[in-house]
Formats: C-alpha cells, sequence, structure tokens
C-alpha cells in the first residue's frame, strides 16, 4: 500500500489507523467514538492526512500552530502545544520562540495570545514532571 492509495483502504483499516495516529499525535489513547464528525475526525484527518510520508508529526505540528494562531484558535493551539511537550516534539524554549515569531506573521495581538497560552502550558508541563 503506497501512501497515495491509503483512502482506499477498509472503512476498518482506516478507523484503526486514524486512531493509532490520533494516540500518537496526542500522546494519550484516543478510542473509538460515535458519530460523522467522529469518523471523519478518526477515518480522514488522522488516517489519511497526518498518516501521510512526507512531514513528520512534528512538521505537521509546527504547521498547525501558525495556522491556529492565524485564525484565532488559540483553545486548540492550547492542546496541539501540550502534546509537542509531552511528544518530546518541541521544547519550552522552542514554544518561547514559536510565540515571538508568529508576532511578526499573524500580528502582535495573535502572538501575544500565543505567548501567554504557551507560558501557562510550559508551566502546567513543567508540574508534571
Amino acid at each position: 500500500m503506497t501512501r497515495s492509495n491509503i483512502s482506499d483502504d477498509a472503512p476498518d483499516e482506516a478507523r484503526k489507523r486514524g486512531l493509532a495516529k490520533m494516540s500518537e499525535v496526542y500522546g494519550w489513547e484516543v478510542s473509538d467514538g460515535p458519530g460523522d464528525y467522529f469518523a471523519h475526525t478518526a477515518d480522514q484527518v488522522f488516517g489519511n492526512v497526518w498518516a501521510r510520508d512526507g512531514l513528520s508529526n512534528r512538521d505537521r505540528r509546527l504547521l498547525l500552530l501558525g495556522a491556529l494562531a492565524a485564525s484565532n484558535n488559540i483553545d486548540v493551539a492550547e492542546i496541539q502545544a501540550g502534546a509537542a511537550l509531552g511528544n518530546g516534539e518541541l521544547t519550552p524554549e522552542q514554544l518561547e520562540e514559536i510565540s515571538l515569531f508568529l508576532c511578526y506573521y499573524v500580528g502582535w495581538p495573535q502572538g501575544t495570545k500565543m505567548h501567554f497560552m504557551f507560558g501557562e502550558v510550559i508551566k502546567q508541563h513543567r508540574k508534571k514532571k
């Protein structure tokens, strides 16, 4: 199976791959859920998009953090930042650098929101250690 025809898999295979990738990306065991929304999230977003070759989870997460900052989705960015720290994909220092970098590309107010949110995520991460 190549990554280009990954969506041709049986629905059960797409779901298994999606749940495994979700668990890998978020750093905790994700169990199957009901409904079309969860099906599309698990099967398509994680089973197909996140499972593709070409970019690492870290690469995808960096892109996602930028997109979330630009679209003012700080609450979702908080989940991604926590998972990045927990999975060892990003360090606290890198998150701080990302917020400064984003200030120049998404605007100072948005970058500042990310900065303060990252600070809270870092604080929580350090408490867990």
